[in-house]
């Protein structure tokens, strides 16, 4: 596993071993973005182990966590204002998490986590994509990180299943394509300022009708199922750029993961899973001897990692039974890798983020989506291995919001 200046100082939990650290063609330690060392800040630097990043040591840093966004780019933009991680001008996006903020968010020094579903049921998910790449650029500097988790609505489209594509995100993608070309090519200029222009190059274009994408209008919509598909088929633009991030991730005594982590994924081994999807994706396929098959423990099936339910669904709808033994596996599961308490999306909360299992898992996504339940932002946040719920205050002011202590 590539690791930079990394010390835990404990030895590594089962289920984080290590694999053979990647090389460049010249024989030298090829490290993606992610796998570097931060800015010094608060209790030390931030260290990144694992490509694409599986352990992260982030000493005095305040953890924000916020759940699916799904394409609501407004709605995410919120969520990150409520945490305190950003700041919209008229020219751009500024990460503020490593800046003075006013309370509560007094610890200057921050680590986000989106846990996955940036894809689906929205229109702007590039825009989105962008503007969390965009902040992990500047929050590198200024003694923070931004991280982001696979969901499967990520692993949905990398197979090519559109199901659940908003008509407008087929647009997205063709003026995403064209605004490529208008930089010549250039991948992380087009990328990082994507979310700059997003807005208003949708005004430029104007957006198509819902009703020109009936089943009946999709050959007169080629172009946008073309581009959606160059981009996130697999060793597509995109598929490559969600390829950089993890299905799982450690941060300090959390573990954050879209579905759930299990016992089973454990023991097949974190890093294995995180490399083995990241492979998938980057890959297109036509290399007969790389190991390309889906990753079918993190990304297929009712309890892979991507998918599992097992923490997250509502208790009103399971027996006694099966509470007791979602506890028992959470607390086993935590146990095995040395954690404290896991961080999980995928199942909308109607009560809004809340803790379970004891208060071993809390469960961040709220459908904040216009596509999904179009509810109120909620963040959850860490410090000192403290979790506590921030939302807006009735008065739906973000200066003044409700912070709710569970524990």
């Amino acid at each position: 596993m590539a690791v930079v200046s990394l010390r835990l100082g404990v030895p590594r939990p089962a289920g984080f071993a290590a694999p053979p650290c990647p090389r460049n063609r010249g024989g030298g330690l090829a490290f993606s973005s992610s796998s570097c060392c931060c800015a010094v800040a608060g209790g030390g630097p931030i260290t990144v182990a694992g490509n694409p990043p599986t352990v992260v040591s982030a000493p005095g840093r305040r953890i924000v966590a916020i759940g699916d966004v799904h394409g609501d780019l407004y709605q995410t933009r919120a969520a990150l204002q409520m945490a305190g991680v950003l700041r919209v001008e008229a020219d751009g996006h500024v990460w503020t998490g490593g800046r003075t903020v006013p309370p509560p968010h007094a610890q200057t020094h921050h680590v986000l986590v989106q846990v996955g579903d940036v894809l689906d049921r929205g229109e702007d998910e590039i825009a989105i994509l962008s503007l969390l790449s965009s902040l992990n650029m500047q929050a590198k500097s200024h003694g923070g990180a931004v991280f982001q988790i696979i969901g499967n609505h990520e692993t949905m489209n990398v197979e090519g299943d559109f199901r659940f594509v908003d008509p407008g995100a087929f647009d997205e993608c063709i003026r995403f394509l064209d605004y490529l070309d208008e930089c010549n090519g250039d991948w992380n200029d087009a990328f990082l300022n994507w979310v700059n222009v997003a807005e208003r190059r949708k005004k430029q274009y104007g957006a198509s009708p819902n009703d020109d994408w009936r089943p009946w209008n999709f050959v007169k919509n080629q172009k946008g199922f073309a581009a959606r598909t160059s981009l996130f088929k697999r060793g597509g633009l995109l598929a490559c750029e969600l390829a950089r991030h993890p299905v799982v991730l450690k941060v300090n005594d959390w573990v954050f993961c879209h579905g759930g982590l299990l016992p089973h994924h454990v023991e097949y081994g974190i890093e294995r899973m995180n490399k083995e999807v990241s492979m998938w994706m980057k890959c297109s396929g036509v290399d007969s001897d790389a190991e390309t098959d889906i990753p079918f423990i993190a990304t297929t099936g009712y309890d892979s990692v991507v998918w599992s339910r097992l923490y997250s669904q509502d208790r009103a709808e399971r027996t006694e039974r099966s509470v007791m033994i979602s506890n028992i596996v959470a607390e086993q599961t935590l146990k095995t890798v040395g954690a404290k308490g896991m961080v999980v999306g995928h199942t909308p909360q109607i009560c809004g983020v809340n803790c379970k299992c004891d208060g071993k898992v809390w469960c961040v996504d709220v459908g904040m989506s216009y596509g999904v339940l179009h509810s109120k932002p909620e963040v959850l946040e860490i410090v000192n291995d403290r979790p506590r719920v921030l939302k807006k205050t009735r008065n739906d002011s973000y200066d003044e919001m409700e912070v709710l202590d569970y524990l």
